[in-house]
């Protein structure tokens, strides 16, 4: 088995290791698997892949699936957190297609190389688009289960936003000018509610998951239109797939209580709608006082959302142990 090359940010036993790909039109790119194992041989494991502008710092998820004998990875994807490289346009990418080489690449390391036979993989926001959109076209033969936190499956705003009229608009727009920026207000509340140095109890590099988020640009939002018309089409992801979410969304006008118990990134009535359409055996779960990234809420909606991934976990990824 080969080890990690550096101890990682997060700190030892935390490590992680560096993945050269193909350059592409801003020069070099790279990805970051991080990892941290168990103390004895396991042939499980969980891969999480984070949202936008985000990486992976969620050590208690970590910790929570090392107590249940699975070896823990996390992929920093192209232009994100660790793997984010000065010369590079943070979060870009014209094709969510491109980040199936990150994912290739992170798979062969922990099934080839370190010897899983089962992985869960594991996907918040915008990472839980692309796993699905990966995990379908991939159909990997250790894929055990997986794990959307609220996914981004369609696009939130007003109906107007979702017409054809306006998807050929988009098309249109970001492939004649894909690094034109989309004017948009961001008010901060989210990462506010999460960060101990703010609201929150959550310990993140604010200059990888800033409180003002990352520009947006028109090539990738495009990119994103298209891989939502393809989930929405039907997948057909064959493992066990557990879909969790806040049971409510807001828009808040200040740091309110809604700030801390509803999902403010995303219209939860959309993943509902559409959970369906990931796999042949889907299993949605609302959690009552849920913020967008489930796993960081406040103590009693977390707990919910662990014990909802424990059921899911042994009765359909676990069960025939």
């Amino acid at each position: 088995m080969s080890e990690p090359t550096s101890v990682d940010i997060l700190g030892e036993p935390w490590f992680v290791e560096t993945i050269p790909l193909d350059d592409d039109f801003e020069g070099e790119v790279v990805a970051s698997l991080v990892s941290r194992r168990g103390e004895a041989p396991t042939e499980h494991a969980v891969l999480h892949v984070h949202g936008f502008s985000d990486y992976f710092f969620h050590t208690e998820f970590g910790e929570w699936w090392l107590e249940r004998d699975h070896d823990v990875y996390g992929l920093d994807l192209r232009k994100y957190g660790r793997s984010l490289r000065p010369h590079q346009s943070a979060t870009y990418t014209a094709d969510l297609d491109d980040y199936f080489a990150d994912l290739d690449a992170a798979w062969e390391r922990i099934t080839v190389r370190d010897g899983h036979t089962r992985v869960v993989l594991s996907g918040h926001s915008t990472g839980g688009l692309v796993v699905a959109l990966w995990a379908d076209a991939r159909q990997p033969a250790e894929l055990a289960g997986l794990l959307l936190n609220s996914p981004w499956l369609d696009l939130q705003g007003p109906p107007a936003v979702r017409t054809p009229v306006a998807n050929v608009l988009l098309d249109q727009i970001g492939r004649r000018r894909p690094m034109r920026v989309l004017g948009r207000e961001v008010n901060g509340y989210y990462a506010r509610s999460l960060h101990r140095d703010h609201e929150g109890e959550w310990d993140f590099d604010l200059t990888w998951k800033p409180v003002e988020s990352f520009p947006v640009r028109l090539g990738w939002l495009r990119a994103i239109r298209q891989g939502h018309a393809r989930l929405q089409a039907g997948l057909s992801v064959p493992a066990p797939v557990l879909v969790l979410s806040s049971d409510r969304s807001s828009a808040p006008s200040g740091m309110s209580e809604d700030v801390f118990s509803t999902d403010i990134v995303l219209d939860v009535r959309q993943i509902r709608r559409w959970a369906s359409a990931v796999g042949r055996h889907v299993t949605y779960v609302a959690v009552p006082g849920a913020v967008h990234d489930v796993v960081l809420s406040r103590a009693e909606p977390r707990a919910r959302a662990y014990e909802e991934i424990r059921l899911w976990l042994d009765a359909y990824v676990l069960g025939d142990r």
